[in-house]
C-alpha cells in the first residue's frame, strides 16, 4: 500500500496538535507530510550544516545538486554548526551528521521541528553502525539514504513504502540501484508546496537564534503515527512540544 500526506488545515489548540491523515495517492504523486513547509515569500536558500566525515561529503553534495534543480529552492552545503554524535539542530537551516549511533535497527532518520504550518530547523542522522556493515557500505544505499532524508527537511514524504521502484529517493525500493535522485513527482510537489508566499520567515534565521531543542527531544520520538505495510515497523513519529510546536521524525530501517 501507498501512502501520502493529503494536505490539510491545522487548527491548534493549546498544547494539542492535531494528527496528521493519512491517504494512498500513488498516481498523482502527492506526498507532502501535512502541508509542513519553510516560511519564506519565494525561492529560497537553505543550508544544509555539513557535520559529516570526508567520506560522507560527497553524497550530502549529490543531495544537495539534486534539490537544487527544484525550481523553488536551493539547496547549499554549508559549515556545520554541531557535532556528529550529538547532532543538534540549528534554527533556520538543517544539520546533517554520521556516526556510530548503536545497533538500534535505523539507517537513517531525519527529525523535523515545527511552528504551526512552517518548519523552523532540521537534522539528518546517518547511522555508521550498519553502513559499516557489507549490506550497507555502498555508494547506492548511502545516496539513497540521504538524498531521502534531506528530501524530508523540505516537506516531502515518501511516495511508496510496499517496496516497489518508482525511480526516486522517495521510495522504500527493496534495491535502491534505480532510486538514487528525485524524480519529477518530487519537484512537482516542491512546486506545489511552496506555490504560495508566506508572510513569515523560517529559513536563514540568525544563528543566534537558540534551537532550544533538549538531549530528550533529540533520543525520545514521541508517538508513531504511521506504520510501514510490509514490515508493521513504524516510519513516522511525532513528539508534542506545546502550544503548536513538534518536532517529525522519519526513519529508514535496517532490514
Amino acid at each position: 500500500m501507498n501512502y501520502a500526506f493529503r494536505r490539510r488545515r491545522l487548527l491548534v489548540v493549546p498544547a494539542v496538535l492535531l494528527a496528521l491523515s493519512v491517504f494512498a495517492l500513488p498516481a498523482e504523486g502527492h506526498h507532502s507530510w501535512g502541508g509542513y513547509h519553510w516560511g519564506r515569500s519565494g525561492p529560497f536558500r537553505v543550508e544544509l550544516g555539513n557535520n559529516l566525515s570526508r567520506f560522507w561529503q560527497p553524497y550530502l553534495g549529490t543531495s544537495a545538486s539534486d534539490w537544487s534543480k527544484s525550481s523553488v529552492l536551493d539547496a547549499v552545503v554549508a559549515t556545520g554548526r554541531s557535532t556528529k554524535t550529538r547532532c543538534g539542530p540549528s534554527v533556520g537551516r538543517v544539520e546533517v551528521c554520521n556516526n556510530a549511533y548503536g545497533q538500534n535497527q535505523w539507517l537513517g532518520i531525519a527529525q523535523v521541528w515545527v511552528s504551526g504550518s512552517h518548519i523552523t530547523q532540521g537534522i539528518v542522522k546517518m547511522n555508521d553502525t550498519y553502513f559499516n556493515m557489507a549490506r550497507y557500505n555502498t555508494p547506492t544505499w548511502r545516496n539513497h539514504v540521504m538524498c531521502q532524508e534531506v528530501g524530508h527537511t523540505f516537506g516531502l514524504d515518501h511516495q511508496d513504502e510496499s517496496g516497489l521502484a518508482l525511480g526516486t529517493c522517495m521510495d522504500y525500493a527493496h534495491d535502491p540501484s534505480g532510486s538514487q535522485h528525485p524524480n519529477a513527482h518530487d519537484y512537482a510537489q516542491l512546486e506545489a508546496i511552496y506555490g504560495h508566499a508566506d508572510s513569515a520567515t523560517t529559513v536563514g534565521v540568525s544563528s543566534s537564534a537558540s534551537a532550544r531543542a533538549t538531549a530528550q527531544q533529540l533520543r525520545e520520538w514521541g508517538r508513531a503515527i504511521r506504520t510501514e505495510g510490509r514490515s508493521g515497523r513504524p516510519t513516522l513519529f511525532e513528539r508534542h512540544l506545546g502550544g503548536n510546536q513538534a518536532v517529525f521524525t522519519f526513519v529508514i530501517w535496517a532490514e
